[in-house]
C-alpha cells in the first residue's frame, strides 16, 4: 500500500512538473519573441485592397495585378453552409478554442521530431492561419510556428471569433489568382456566394491546403475525392443531415474557368510593367490602387501577337509533325480516376472507404454524352477545360482517325472533322533539316484519345496544328520619341513567360552590318561608292587557330561598291570596312545608337553581327536609322496614376528626336507637352545616304520579298547567324520602325534564313499596320549631293564622259575623278603608243 502511495504521489510530481516546464515553456517563448511580434490590432484596420492595373496608351485594360480586395464579404454574407464546410476541412474545433488547438498541435509536434526540424501541415487552427497570412511570412519553420501560436492567441483577446473568420474567407488563396471566396466563386463558377450549391462549396473548401493539388480545373479527379472528404466530415460533425451528404456527394464537376476580361492582348507587356511598379512601389504595388498607362497602340499590340503567331505556325508547319502532347486519355471521368495518382490524399482517403466510393460514384454521374461520339466523355470534357489554348491553336482530343479523316472534340463539346487538306502537311519531324515520308493514312498521325491543336483557317474549317518548336518575337517602336508601340516576346505568354524581346540576348548577324557601312559613310572616309575587295580574309584571333571567315554564299565577287555589298550582304567586304575604320574607333560610334561597349566583341567578328542583343535593342538602334540620327532609347510607361485616375504618381519625359528643329535648340513641344530634344549620334547626310542603301537591300538585295507591299519607303536588313540560329529583319519607314527574330530557346539550329523566317512575319505587320498611310521618304538633308561615277572603279565622271550611274554623295567627301580614257581605234588611228588614257593622246 505504502508503495502505491508513494508512486501515485511520484507520477503526480511528474505531472505537476512537466505541466509547470510547459507553462514556463510557453511564458519563456512569450517573453523571448513578443518585442518582435507585429501589432495585431492593426487587423482591425485593414485597408480594402485595389489591384495594379495596366492600360495601353488608349485606356484599354491588358492586364491585372493583386488581390481583390474592392467587395470584401462580410461574416453575414458567407452562407452557413461554407463556413461549415471550412471549419469541417479546417478547425472543427474553431468556435470552442482559444487560438489554438491542443490535439492538431501535438500531431505538429509529432511530425516536427519525424522531419529533424521541418514543420509539413502544421496544426494550424484558422487563426493561426489568419496570423501567418496577415502578418508573417510563409515559411515552414518552427520560429514561425512558436510567433504564430503567440499572434493567434493575441488576436483571441482582440477580435471576435466572427472577425476573425471574415479576414481569413477574405484572404486565402485557392488557385488560379482568386484570393478569399468571393473571388474563387466567380472564377469557378461564375456566381455570387448564395447561389453555390453544397457540392460546390465543399469544393471551393477544400482548396486552403493546396490550391494547385486539388484544384477542380487541374485535377478533377483529386479535387472530387477532397470535396467528399469534407462532406462526409460536416455529415460526422452533424452539419448536415444524411440526405443532404447523399445528394451532395453525388453531385457532378461543374467548375468552369471564367478569367478577368482583357481587352488587349499583351502579357508580356503587362508582365513589365508588373516588374517596374514592384521595384518602384514595392508590396504596395499590388493593393495600393496603382493604374500604369503603357506606350502600347490599341491596334498595333493585338497585330503583333497574331502576326508572329502565324509566322511561327507556318515555319513549324514547314519543318513536321512532332506527335501529339497526350496519349490515351481516357474518355470518361471514372475511368480517369481509377488511374488517379493519390499520394497527397492519404488524410482523406484513410478517414472511411466511404470517401472513395462516394466519389467514384460522383465521377459516375458526371458523365457527359456529345452527339456524334458513343460513350461518356467527361474526362476529356475537362481535359479540354483545362488545357489552355496558345495562340489561335485549340487543344482538341482526337475522336477517331480514318481513312484520310480525322474527328476531334474541341473545347465546350465541338466536334470537328479535319480533311485531308489539313492533315496532309504532318509528315514525321527528324530534325530541323529533314521530315520523314509523307502519311498515307490519318491513323499515322494520331489515335484516339491523343490531345493535338487544331487552327482555324480563313474559310472558317479547322487543320491538324501543333505549338510551334521555335520562338520568336516583335517589337514596333515610334522612331522619333522611342515610344514601344507593340511588344510581342513570345508565342503565347502562358506557353513561356520568358520575355524574348527584352530577355534573349541573340547573335544578331547581318541586321548589325548597317552600323559598320554608317560608320564608314559618318567618318567622311568611305562613300556607297567605295569599292572594297571582296576577297579571302585570314586572320590571327589571339589563340593558335587562324580565323577565315566566308560569304554565306561561300564565293568572292572581287572588287565591289559599298552599295553593292551592303544589298547582296557580303561579310568580307564589311569586315574590311571595319578593319579600315579601327575597332576602338568604331565601337566608340557604336554606342551611341544604344550598345553598351561591354556587350560589343572586341574582335573583327563584330562586323559579322557577332555582339548578343536583345530584339529591343536592335529595334531602338533601328530607330536611330528612322529618325535621321538622334539618340532615342525605348520607354513603354507613359504615366503612373493613383485612386481615381487623376493623381499623377510617375510621368515620362523622354528625350525626342526633332528633324526640323534648329541648330542648339534643347526642347521641342508634341501633342501639348514639352520635351528635350534627344542628341545627334551621326550626321544626317550619312543617315539619309545609309538609308538610300537599305533601299537597294529591298529593291535587288535579300529583302526583295517586301517589295510584295508595294510600298517605296520602306527599308530594312535581314540577318541570319551562324549555323541559321538566329533569323532576323530590321526595318522602317519615317512612322513605325519593327524588328522580328525567329529561333529556338536552345539555340539549335531554325534551318532558315531570316530572309525566309522573320521577313515574313515583319512584312505581315507592316503592311497592315502602314495599310491606308500615304508614303513617306525623309527629305533630302542639304549636305547630301548626287554625282555620276564609273560603277566599276566608283570615281566621279566628268561631264564630258558617258555612261555611269548616279550615285549619292556627303558634300565635302567627295571621290576622286576617273581619268578619261579613249576608245582603242581612236589610239591606234592617233599613232600613240599609250595607254589609252585621254591625256596619252591630246
Amino acid at each position: 500500500m505504502k508503495l502505491l502511495r508513494t508512486l501515485v504521489v511520484s507520477v503526480l510530481w511528474l505531472l505537476v512538473s512537466l505541466s509547470a516546464a510547459g507553462i514556463l515553456g510557453v511564458v519563456g517563448a512569450a517573453l523571448y519573441f513578443a518585442p518582435g511580434l507585429p501589432d495585431v490590432r492593426q487587423l482591425q484596420d485593414f485597408e480594402l485592397q485595389t489591384p495594379l492595373r495596366i492600360f495601353t496608351r488608349e485606356g484599354k485594360l491588358i492586364g491585372e495585378f493583386g488581390e481583390e480586395r474592392r467587395t470584401p464579404v462580410e461574416y453575414e454574407e458567407i452562407p452557413e453552409e461554407l463556413i461549415g464546410a471550412l471549419l469541417a476541412a479546417e478547425d472543427a474545433t474553431f468556435f470552442e478554442h482559444h487560438g489554438v488547438d491542443p490535439k492538431a498541435l501535438a500531431r505538429a509536434a509529432t511530425e516536427l521530431v519525424a522531419s529533424g526540424g521541418d514543420i509539413q501541415s502544421g496544426g494550424s487552427t484558422i487563426t493561426m492561419q489568419v496570423a501567418r497570412n496577415y502578418l508573417l511570412t510563409l515559411d515552414q519553420t518552427f520560429t514561425r510556428k512558436i510567433r504564430e501560436i503567440l499572434l493567434a492567441l493575441q488576436m483571441e483577446q482582440i477580435l471576435s471569433k466572427e472577425e476573425i473568420l471574415e479576414l481569413y474567407v477574405n484572404k486565402i488563396y485557392l488557385g488560379n489568382r482568386a484570393y478569399g471566396i468571393a473571388a474563387a466563386a466567380e472564377v469557378y463558377y461564375d456566381r455570387p456566394l448564395d447561389e453555390l450549391t453544397l457540392a460546390e462549396t465543399a469544393m471551393i473548401a477544400g482548396l486552403p491546403k493546396a490550391p494547385s493539388a486539388f484544384n477542380p480545373l487541374a485535377n478533377a479527379e483529386r479535387a472530387l475525392i477532397r470535396r467528399n472528404w469534407i462532406l462526409f466530415r460536416m455529415r460526422k460533425l452533424g452539419i448536415i443531415d444524411q440526405t443532404t451528404y447523399d445528394d451532395a456527394v453525388q453531385a457532378p464537376v461543374t467548375a468552369q474557368r471564367h478569367f478577368v476580361q482583357l481587352e488587349v492582348e499583351a502579357d508580356y507587356v503587362a508582365e513589365m510593367a508588373r516588374q517596374f511598379a514592384v521595384e518602384r512601389y514595392g508590396d504596395q504595388a499590388y493593393t495600393g490602387g496603382y493604374r500604369i498607362h503603357t506606350t502600347l497602340d490599341s491596334e498595333l499590340q493585338p497585330l503583333a501577337g497574331q502576326t508572329l503567331a502565324r509566322g511561327l505556325i507556318e515555319y513549324d508547319t514547314r519543318h513536321g509533325w512532332r506527335g501529339p502532347e497526350q496519349t490515351d486519355i481516357p474518355p470518361s471521368l471514372a475511368e480517369a480516376q481509377e488511374r488517379t495518382d493519390r499520394e497527397g490524399l492519404e488524410e482523406e482517403l484513410a478517414e472511411s472507404p466511404e470517401i472513395m466510393q462516394t466519389a467514384r460514384r460522383a465521377a459516375e454521374r458526371s458523365q457527359t454524352e456529345v452527339e456524334g461520339i458513343e460513350g461518356d466523355v467527361s474526362n476529356w470534357l475537362q481535359v479540354l477545360e483545362r488545357t489552355p489554348a496558345y495562340g489561335p491553336l485549340q487543344p482538341a482530343i482526337v475522336v477517331e482517325s480514318e481513312g484520310r479523316e480525322m474527328r476531334v472534340l474541341a473545347p465546350g463539346g465541338e466536334l470537328h472533322t479535319l480533311d485531308w487538306s489539313g492533315l496532309e502537311w504532318a509528315r514525321p519531324y527528324r530534325s530541323a533539316n529533314s521530315r520523314g515520308a509523307a502519311p498515307a493514312a490519318a491513323s499515322e498521325i494520331a489515335s484516339r484519345g491523343d490531345l493535338v491543336r487544331i487552327l482555324q483557317q480563313e474559310d472558317g474549317s479547322w487543320r491538324l496544328s501543333q505549338r510551334p518548336d521555335a520562338e520568336g518575337s516583335l517589337v514596333a517602336m515610334d522612331p522619333d520619341t522611342g515610344a514601344i508601340l507593340a511588344l510581342q516576346g513570345g508565342f503565347d505568354f502562358d506557353a513561356s513567360k520568358f520575355n524574348r524581346a527584352t530577355q534573349a540576348r541573340r547573335q544578331s548577324g547581318s541586321i548589325f552590318k548597317p552600323f559598320i557601312y554608317l560608320a564608314a559613310l559618318d567618318s567622311g572616309e568611305m562613300n556607297p561608292a567605295s569599292v572594297v575587295n571582296d576577297a579571302p580574309v585570314v586572320i590571327q584571333d589571339g589563340s593558335n587557330e587562324l580565323w577565315r571567315p566566308v560569304n554565306s554564299s561561300g564565293d568572292f565577287l572581287g572588287p565591289i561598291r559599298l552599295r553593292d555589298a551592303l544589298a547582296r550582304s557580303r561579310n568580307l567586304v564589311t569586315i574590311r570596312v571595319l578593319q579600315s575604320l579601327g575597332l576602338d574607333r568604331t565601337i566608340e560610334f557604336l554606342q551611341g545608337f544604344g550598345f553598351a561597349g561591354d556587350q560589343l566583341p572586341h574582335g573583327l567578328s563584330l562586323a559579322l553581327g557577332s555582339a548578343s542583343l536583345t530584339p529591343l535593342e536592335m529595334t531602338n538602334a533601328y530607330a536611330v536609322l528612322a529618325n535621321g540620327g538622334f539618340k532615342v532609347s525605348p520607354w513603354f510607361i507613359e504615366r503612373v496614376t493613383r485612386g481615381d485616375d487623376t493623381t499623377v504618381v510617375d510621368d515620362a519625359s523622354p528625350r525626342v528626336a526633332c528633324r526640323d528643329c534648329r541648330e542648339g535648340q534643347e526642347t521641342v513641344e508634341l501633342d501639348g507637352e514639352t520635351y528635350e530634344v534627344a542628341p545627334r549620334v551621326a550626321d544626317p547626310a550619312a543617315v539619309y545616304i545609309l538609308r538610300d542603301m537599305l533601299r537597294d537591300v529591298v529593291e535587288r538585295g535579300t529583302a526583295r520579298k517586301a517589295l510584295e507591299l508595294n510600298r517605296g519607303d520602306i527599308v530594312g536588313k535581314t540577318g541570319t547567324t551562324n549555323d541559321q540560329r538566329d533569323a532576323w529583319f530590321a526595318g522602317f519607314n519615317s512612322e513605325l520602325v519593327t524588328t522580328a527574330w525567329v529561333g529556338k530557346d536552345d539555340n539549335t539550329p531554325t534551318a532558315e534564313y531570316g530572309a525566309q523566317a522573320a521577313l515574313p512575319i515583319w512584312m505581315d505587320f507592316m503592311g497592315q499596320a502602314l495599310e491606308g498611310q500615304p508614303e513617306r521618304w525623309p527629305e533630302r538633308p542639304a549636305g547630301v549631293v548626287t554625282e555620276r561615277v564609273d560603277p566599276d572603279t566608283g570615281r566621279l565622271l566628268r561631264d564630258g564622259q558617258g555612261g555611269g550611274i548616279e550615285e549619292l554623295f556627303m558634300a565635302g567627301h567627295l571621290p576622286g575623278f576617273q581619268p578619261r580614257r579613249v576608245e582603242r581605234e581612236v589610239e591606234r588611228e592617233s599613232g600613240s603608243q599609250g595607254t589609252g588614257a585621254y591625256e596619252a593622246i591630246f
